[in-house]
């Protein structure tokens, strides 16, 4: 699985609003179930966001839903410093993240 960090800043104005609209991808997420998928969404309290995003082949089956589209529609408008990607890899996991052969559960 290929892990990706991204990390990025939101203008107070829009910090609702980030929120809002990564609660409508996990929604969309939940209901398509996609298995090639993992991802984690942080928000900090200086008004940065965290995502790790592990996916088998590609991100295709996040990405192209609409609520991730819809997402990313403005959001470099709604962010307060650039988006920072970086490759990454699970170290260690303490019951935080499923593990490739266990079943994620609510």
């Amino acid at each position: 699985m290929t892990y990706n960090l991204i990390r990025y800043g939101v203008k107070e104005a829009g910090i609702a609003e980030n929120r809002a609209l990564v609660e409508k991808v996990f929604e969309a997420l939940d209901e398509a179930q996609p298995q090639s998928v993992r991802y984690l969404v942080l928000e900090l309290g200086n008004g940065e966001f965290v995502h790790l995003v592990g996916y088998d082949k590609d991100s295709s089956a996040l990405t192209e839903l609409d609520t991730f589209k819809l997402f990313g529609a403005d959001h470099a408008g709604r962010r307060s410093t650039p988006l920072v990607r970086s490759p990454a890899k699970i170290v260690g996991n303490y019951r935080m993240l499923a593990r490739a052969d266990e079943a994620a559960t609510a």
